[in-house]
């Protein structure tokens, strides 16, 4: 299944896309994608639904990040060793992890909005992991069974609040707007092979960031597994597993977003997003 979130911000409902691309409210069903929901056995039964039975979504509705109730959201730096090497840095010997406030997450075409005191605004195109069973201490044969899905994110960062200074991550990473998450929630089943999937991510029309998943250091099995060692993860939680090289930092010279600038980003059988950058 493709699942949405459909709606004005904070007032959004479930939904999902049927086989012709189009949008079905789901609310009738469930209230939200969040919580037990997300479990295997919930989205069995959301799967049985004859989506022509549905109401169609009216055309044009705002998309939200589709899925709800996120606590943890988590982040992997440094998950490409091309992109590692385009920043100056080099490949951990063991997954790099920070977090980005979950408040940072907004819908796939929502704009992104500067920061006061904001410089060096930054984008990163990744694949995302969304929790859908209770995963702690697991083993990374069994991590499918706590993923609900996968979505696709904008690992959206401030250079210069993450790098300078006192060179917090979580300081460049977290702001408003910083996490636009979707188009759609995607069912492990629709994913033939979540380790092939190709990248792109294009700014004001131009090329920017190519790649593919099959060049992460750590797969998605092992980051599941990984994290859940130091962290409970619970349904609706989010790990986003780091991204290509292509970002503005690396370019020469630098090159970062201003007021007007349009992305738009895509990963194979996860769908695309659009975003323009404004003021806040």
């Amino acid at each position: 299944m493709k699942l949405i979130r459909h709606g004005a911000a904070g007032a959004e409902k479930p939904g999902l896309v049927d086989a012709a691309g189009r949008h079905r409210d789901l609310s009738a069903h469930i209230d939200d994608l969040s919580g037990t929901v997300l479990a295997k056995a919930s989205l069995a039964k959301l799967a049985a639904i004859d989506p022509e039975s549905l109401p169609l979504v009216p055309e044009g509705t705002r998309l939200g990040a589709p899925v709800a109730g996120t606590r943890n959201f988590i982040a992997v730096g440094m998950n490409y060793a091309d992109h590692a090497a385009e920043t100056g840095g080099t490949v951990p010997r063991e997954p790099l992890l920070f977090s980005k406030a979950p408040n940072c997450i907004v819908g796939p075409n929502d704009d992104i909005l500067i920061p006061p005191g904001a410089t060096k605004l930054d984008w990163e195109v990744e694949l995302a992991i969304v929790i859908g069973e209770t995963a702690w201490q697991v083993e990374e044969a069994n991590a499918f069974d706590h993923v609900a899905g996968f979505v696709l994110c904008n690992d959206v960062s401030e250079r210069a609040f993450q790098m300078e200074g006192t060179g917090q991550w979580l300081k460049g990473k977290s702001a408003p707007t910083f996490g636009p998450l979707g188009p759609w929630l995607v069912t492990p089943n629709e994913i033939a092979d979540v380790q092939a999937l190709a990248m792109e991510l294009d700014l004001n029309g131009a090329p920017r960031q190519r790649g593919n998943t099959a060049t992460m250091v750590f797969g998605v099995r092992t980051l599941v597994s990984y994290v859940s060692r130091f962290v409970r993860l619970d349904p609706g939680d989010v790990i986003t597993t780091g991204t290509p090289p292509g970002v503005g930092m690396g370019r020469k010279p630098p090159e970062f977003l201003a007021a007007g600038d349009v992305l738009r980003l895509t990963v194979e059988g996860l769908g695309e997003q659009r975003q323009r950058v404004a003021t806040y």
